[in-house]
């Protein structure tokens, strides 16, 4: 089964050469879908296969497949069929010379995801994160406005900023295994507690560490290159960093902190991930209350889920299950999300809120899974996000932190009353009533009956408003509706659906399957506490 573990990489980068080489439309767009589905498909074949208590491995051993590799890779897979299958058709039209680029660049991401959390030597982990931000900075700046480039600029220097600090923490880790004899990167060799690692080297590389892949998961303070990327680059684009990207830099801060719980304890990390946890959901719920934007209302969101997470890794191996869990539900119903944000943003023309309005009545094709999504995300039952937040906060209760997920709860309240507000705002209500000037019968000159289809005919021409004609005993308002007449319900998707139904439906009944998915995440969780 090891070919599952080069089929991820290879086939996402195969079609990324055809899509730059090959000049079919087609094709292109079809790339990415095809690539996530290799993913995917990939990822589910290591599943059955750990699920059978087989580690397979490739590479003498640099990549490698446990619990948690293919837990994850499913997860990348899963959350990149939704984004690009439901995004189908949203990347704008663009010149000749980048025909394919956007595609070529998704499935490079995919590929780069991949081998992130597929690598068992953490120098490769980090080579692989770093090659996401090359992808996605171009991903980012795709529309080539002034304010695309601007965050693609941003991401590009903050996210470097933060995989350099990243990679100077993984050279103290490595200096440190220097001292067992063998100098090595291997995870599965460094978190084996006992090993003689240096206590001191471990504290700072792996602080530096989870500091450097803290800014790629977005958790504050690092978090400021976040909702400018995610409000600027293309939906589905958002939908994969949003929902995939910052759970993959979760996964690299996981295998560090298991290293560094084997050598100097849990309480340095816990410490540091807490306040980090904190403080994202505080920014998160302070920039929510007044927010006018609705991506950036989705990426302050991620903000707070991503905090949600790192408090989990905190409290620890009671949490990380309903971590591991976290991260597959806010996977899906965000890249659902961001999907069904960018239709709204082609047929509105506007991100701003206070633009969008009665979404239910004008527009149910859209405003419906719109609002399943975001009860979802929310955390309303019986979507997983619910008994993902449960399950932390019972964890922090009966392992001694009880303050931090209490105020990490109130900060949830802020935030569950802010983006119910921004919803409601959004789609329930009356679409706006166009004021008529009302005008007088005796202003109203006699028309004769026969002039009546005449003067619709002109009506329709010149867009004027249609009067009542008392003479002949009829108006112009007696036409059939126009198509775009705001008070005609929109019922179309403005895309594919199945992606997002199966999406929502997958959050829906994922946490009541005890087996094979609780087996799984029970067993990825004793990945990250060290049992092999």
């Amino acid at each position: 089964m090891s070919f599952a573990l080069w089929t991820p990489l290879a086939i996402p980068a195969l079609l990324a050469v055809l899509s730059l080489g090959v000049p079919s439309p087609a094709l292109r767009r079809l790339s990415p879908i095809a690539s996530s589905v290799a993913v995917l498909i990939s990822g589910l074949l290591l599943v059955s296969v750990v699920l059978a208590d087989e580690v397979p491995t490739l590479g003498g051993g640099l990549l490698r497949a446990d619990a948690l590799s293919a837990y994850m890779l499913t997860v990348v897979g899963a959350v990149g069929l939704v984004s690009t299958w439901g995004g189908l058709g949203h990347a704008t039209a663009e010149p000749a010379r980048f025909a394919g680029s956007y595609d070529a660049l998704i499935s490079i991401f995919l590929a780069a995801m991949s081998l992130a959390v597929l690598a068992d030597n953490i120098g490769l982990m980090w080579a692989a994160v770093e090659a996401t931000t090359i992808a996605t900075a171009f991903l980012v700046g795709h529309h080539r406005t002034p304010r695309s480039l601007e965050a693609a600029w941003k991401y590009v220097i903050l996210g470097s900023v933060g995989v350099a600090i990243a990679l100077l923490g993984i050279v103290l880790i490595y200096a440190a295994s220097r001292g067992t004899g063998e100098a090595t990167l291997s995870w599965l060799v460094l978190s084996h507690a006992g090993l003689p690692l240096d206590p001191a080297l471990i504290r700072a590389g792996g602080a530096l560490a989870v500091l450097g892949f803290a800014t790629k998961a977005g958790l504050a303070p690092m978090h400021s290159w976040l909702p400018d990327a995610h409000s600027q680059a293309p939906a589905p684009v958002s939908g994969l960093m949003s929902g995939v990207l910052l759970a993959v830099a979760l996964y690299a801060i996981l295998r560090i902190q298991t290293i560094t719980d084997a050598v100097i304890g849990p309480d340095f990390l816990r410490i540091m991930l807490s306040v980090g946890g904190l403080l994202s959901l505080f920014v998160a719920a302070a920039l929510l209350i007044r927010q006018r934007d609705f991506k950036r209302m989705l990426a302050y969101s991620s903000i707070e889920h991503m905090g949600m997470m790192a408090i989990g890794a905190a409290i620890g191996a009671a949490a990380l299950p309903a971590v591991l869990l976290y991260v597959l539900g806010h996977g899906l119903t965000k890249a659902t999300l961001f999907v069904i944000s960018g239709r709204i943003l082609e047929v509105e023309g506007t991100p701003k809120i206070d633009d969008v309005r009665a979404l239910l009545v004008r527009r149910p094709g859209l405003a419906v899974p719109w609002l399943i999504a975001m009860a979802a995300l929310i955390g309303f039952p019986p979507f997983s996000i619910f008994f993902s937040e449960v399950g932390i906060i019972v964890a922090g209760f009966s392992t001694g932190l009880g303050v931090v997920v209490g105020i990490a709860l109130v900060l949830l309240l802020v935030i569950f009353a802010s983006l119910t507000r921004l919803t409601v705002a959004m789609t329930i209500g009356a679409p706006a009533a166009t004021a008529v000037p009302a005008v007088p019968a005796a202003a109203v000159p006699a028309v004769p009956a026969a002039a009546v289809p005449a003067a619709r005919a002109a009506a329709s021409v010149t867009g004027a408003v249609p009067v009542s004609i008392p003479s002949a005993s009829v108006t112009l308002a007696d036409a059939a509706p126009h198509p775009d007449d705001p008070l005609v319900p929109d019922r179309s998707g403005h895309g594919p659906m199945l992606p997002l139904i199966l999406a929502l439906g997958t959050t829906a009944v994922v946490a009541f399957i005890a087996d094979p998915v609780g087996t799984l995440l029970t067993r990825a969780a004793e990945v990250l506490g060290g049992i092999q």
